[in-house]
């Protein structure tokens, strides 16, 4: 009589969600089942057989499945044994390391050009050599470089070498859009024979060695990209990896977490890892090394010392900073604008104090102070809140303006604010584009508003802007006329539109942000497209903040502040550190007469009309 193999005490596989796991014991062992589940925080009991857990848990509580009883016949999923595996594995390495020296890796920057040499064209710097060695002395990685260190020539070289070192023949790379041109440009850079690098479309075909694709496009992609990925030894690279900062909470993370199991490497690169504190950077590290890598944030910074959180951390991730890019220095200024009378009383009643004209229409003013957003545009203008035949109309400013009226309503005069004040911030930023442009200096101009853009394409005809967001549709025509016409002096934009993959600073070295939100990762993108390396040793940068004094501006400053000290401790990198505090400097908008304005703004009436 032949015997009949027995079947898995226990099986370990992927849930519906790639952030769980499923762990069905054979009949007859719900009682082991149960014991196992105690000790498992995240476990939830699906029926006497079967429970579900998060990977995370699973993953950093290993050692609970030593206490089953026949540990010789637990099945694991492929994929998900090979996440524990690896994650195991790297958290040896980084104990070693901390024993040791950051310096103790499997792979010396001195390897990189051995490495690299079959097929590869492009030069490396020293930091980009040390970042690439680091990279591959772990299963996975972490670049957090600042913009403009050569992130993706670092990501295409760590590939490279990985190619050579163990096969890994397919990429899929993960990015905004604005990025997908620096890859491409990157690709043709590096390689003797460039990879077939595919941008994904509904009917692309993937039958190339490297693929492309955009965050908004990932969440009706995982099943295709799945097979894709599992058809070949696999790679994936998150270009800028924030995006995914909400990890399983957020449709961006969600698809990265569900593709991640089907890649061999996985490697984020981002310059802002934790632009709203440690819960964005235990979702990065989660993605990269399920399960140790947020237990890893979480110990590091438990005791509330961010440079021993910093130390405990650093054999995680690799970063070159401004300091190791050796960036001629960046100016950093606040000009606090103090708002003109009806401006402010508008203000005033956003905020629930209401004056005698706002009698009558304090129910409207308080549905609007509610909304940060629109506190954040009446500190620009309040005006930006009274809807035209669009709520993008560019605001048509009176010159010279008309008297108020007496006894004129406060909600009235909001909306009909142009024709009786000039925005200051709009003011100032006429002047110091004005004074830039006689200089011969070009000026980005970043806000958050679509509408407030417009109207600053209005106020700056006279210097020809290039305007660009989300609904422009020849971006790269207007990029190209900012850099290369002579009478376009300046350049509108916000940062959510042109904040990542692009450069700026061989054409450009002064922004001017009329307003920012709460977002630390978006405002140091932005303001790192005109900062970069490149530069001449004699390059003078000048970043220009507006705030409205007694708005939310100011509130904006100070949470903007401490994410980035916080931001500049974990990372232990000064330059983050010291754009917390920036300097403040006099406004010279004020000083702008009748006849300046009038000059400046192109004659405004005529381009109203």
């Amino acid at each position: 009589m032949v015997a009949v193999p027995a079947g898995p005490s226990l099986s370990i596989d992927f849930g519906d969600s790639a952030t769980k796991a499923v762990l069905r014991a054979e009949t007859g062992r719900d009682a082991d089942l149960r014991r196992l589940a105690m000790r498992l925080r995240t476990s939830v009991q699906r029926s006497p057989n079967v429970i579900e857990v998060e990977i995370d848990d699973l993953l950093t509580n290993l050692i609970v499945l030593a206490t089953w009883p026949a540990p010789d016949t637990v099945i694991w999923d492929r994929r998900l044994a090979a996440l524990a595996s690896d994650s195991v594995e790297d958290a040896k390495v980084v104990a070693k390391r901390l024993e040791i020296g950051d310096a103790a890796g499997q792979v010396s920057p001195e390897d990189v050009g051995r490495l690299t040499a079959a097929g590869w064209k492009a030069n490396l710097t020293k930091f980009q050599r040390r970042d690439i060695a680091k990279l591959l002395s772990l299963r996975h990685g972490a670049n957090f470089s600042v913009p403009g260190a050569g992130k993706t020539r670092v990501g295409l070289a760590v590939y490279h070498s990985l190619r050579q070192m163990h096969g890994i023949e397919r990429l899929l790379i993960i990015g905004p859009k604005s990025s997908f041109e620096s890859w491409q440009y990157e690709n043709e850079e590096c390689f003797e024979q460039p990879l077939e690098m595919t941008v994904f479309a509904l009917n692309a075909n993937l039958s190339g060695d490297s693929v492309l694709i955009n965050y908004e496009r990932l969440a009706g992609t995982v099943d295709q990209l799945s097979q894709w990925l599992a058809g070949r030894k696999s790679m994936i690279i998150l270009d800028e990896a924030h995006r995914m900062k909400l990890g399983a909470e957020g449709a961006y993370g969600a698809a990265c977490l569900a593709l991640g199991p089907w890649a061999r490497h996985r490697l984020i690169l981002t310059g802002t890892p934790a632009p709203n504190g440690v819960k964005d950077l235990e979702n990065l590290f989660s993605f990269v090394w399920p399960g140790h890598g947020r237990q890893r944030v979480i110990q590091a910074v438990a005791g509330g010392d961010l440079a021993k959180a910093s130390e405990a951390l650093r054999p995680l991730f690799t970063r070159t900073t401004q300091a190791d890019l050796d960036l001629p220095p960046v100016s950093t200024k606040v000009r606090n604008i103090r708002p003109p009378a009806v401006h402010n009383e508008i203000y005033e009643a956003l905020i629930g104090h209401f004056s005698a004209r706002a009698i009558g229409s304090e129910s409207d003013f308080q549905a609007l102070g509610k909304v940060a957003i629109y506190l954040l545009m009446a500190a620009t203008s309040p005006a930006l809140l009274a809807v035209g035949s669009t709520r993008y109309d560019a605001l048509t400013y009176q010159v010279p303006p008309l008297a108020v009226p007496e006894g004129t309503p406060l909600f009235k005069l909001m909306r009909d604010l142009p024709s009786y004040e000039m925005s200051p911030k709009y003011q100032e930023t006429l002047a110091i584009v004005s004074q830039n442009a006689s200089a011969g200096r070009k000026t980005i101009v970043w806000s958050t508003f679509i509408r407030s853009i417009n109207t600053l394409g209005r106020i700056l005809a006279a210097f020809s802007p290039a305007v660009v967001h989300g609904a422009t549709e020849d971006r790269a025509g207007e990029i190209d006329r900012f850099r290369n016409d002579p009478d376009c002096m300046v350049l509108l934009s916000n940062p959510a539109t042109l904040g990542e993959g692009i450069s700026l600073h061989h054409h450009c070295n002064d922004a001017i942000y009329v307003d920012r939100d709460f977002a630390a990762g978006r405002y140091l993108q932005s303001r790192d497209r005109i900062h970069r390396l490149g530069l001449a040793p004699d390059t003078e940068t000048r970043i220009t903040i507006l705030s409205t004094v007694g708005t939310i501006d100011e509130v904006v400053n100070d949470r903007l502040g401490a994410k980035l000290e916080f931001m500049g401790r974990i990372l232990d990198d000064d330059g983050v550190r010291q754009l917390a505090d920036p300097d403040e400097e006099p406004a010279i908008g004020g000083g702008l007469d009748l006849r300046d304005m009038q000059s400046l703004m192109g004659h405004i009436r005529g381009h109203t009309s």
